[in-house]
């Protein structure tokens, strides 16, 4: 069956015999489907260059027993140039939509989200609050949506200026007296419940958070995150010289 243009992100690519390329795309409508891109790595072929992580593009194609072949491909605009400093968090979003994502499965406000994701790292002053909010959308759309405004054991409303333990799959609670387990401010919580995240301390908590919700999930650690801190590490080493 024939699949006609469908808006689509290339999330990930690689060589495949001699001239042709493995893809693994995520459609608006379709959702995550791996392709054969037949001779789209010879070195003048037009689709070598327009098959690329990041840049928005219409793909049609013919399925196939377990790997589509693509059929057409055309720009649908132009590329997100995100800094060069941004990329690797742009790499760890499509990292996040390969090792979630089930193939098949439509998911358009996901792909919505992870369009204006991508515009934001181009544009925004700061990264961090806009991949907090994919990450809890990514996690909403899945079906594993956090609790977040509501104390998961007496049912009231999450205080601002009360701190709490968090489970990923029960949410909530209030941390009484003093704790030596990790909590969450309930403002940090309500920041991240309606997008509104600003505060450098309630960053830092909410990504602990979300690195803990997300890994319930993954089988194995990002490989993205692992060059991340990595990174981060010889910032800290050098700072320290």
């Amino acid at each position: 069956m024939r699949t006609e243009l469908q808006p689509a992100f290339v999330l990930h690519r690689r060589p495949f015999r001699n001239t042709s390329l493995l893809l693994e795309a995520f459609t608006r409508e379709h959702g995550r489907i791996g392709l054969v891109a037949r001779g789209a790595s010879r070195p003048k072929a037009r689709l070598r260059a327009l098959l690329q992580p990041f840049t928005p593009v219409l793909l049609a194609w013919l399925e196939g027993a377990e790997l589509a072949t693509l059929s057409a491909a055309e720009e649908r605009g132009l590329p997100y140039a995100m800094p060069s400093a941004r990329l690797l968090s742009g790499f760890y979003l499509n990292e996040l939509l390969l090792r979630l994502l089930t193939r098949h499965d439509p998911y358009p406000r996901l792909f919505d989200a992870y369009q204006d994701a991508l515009l934001g790292l181009m544009q925004a002053d700061t990264e961090e609050p806009l991949l907090r909010q994919f990450e809890k959308t990514l996690l909403d759309e899945l079906g594993y949506g956090l609790q977040l405004g509501v104390d998961s054991v007496s049912g009231k409303p999450v205080q601002p200026d009360q701190r709490y333990h968090y489970n990923p799959q029960q949410g909530p609670w209030l941390a009484q007296g003093i704790s030596h387990d990790w909590t969450i401010s309930g403002r940090a919580l309500l920041a991240l419940q309606n997008d509104q995240l600003s505060e450098p301390q309630d960053l830092h908590e909410v990504k602990r958070l979300m690195r803990a919700a997300i890994g319930t999930h993954l089988d194995k650690p990002l490989r993205s995150r692992e060059i991340m801190l990595n990174i981060q590490r010889r910032r800290h080493k050098a700072d320290a010289v």
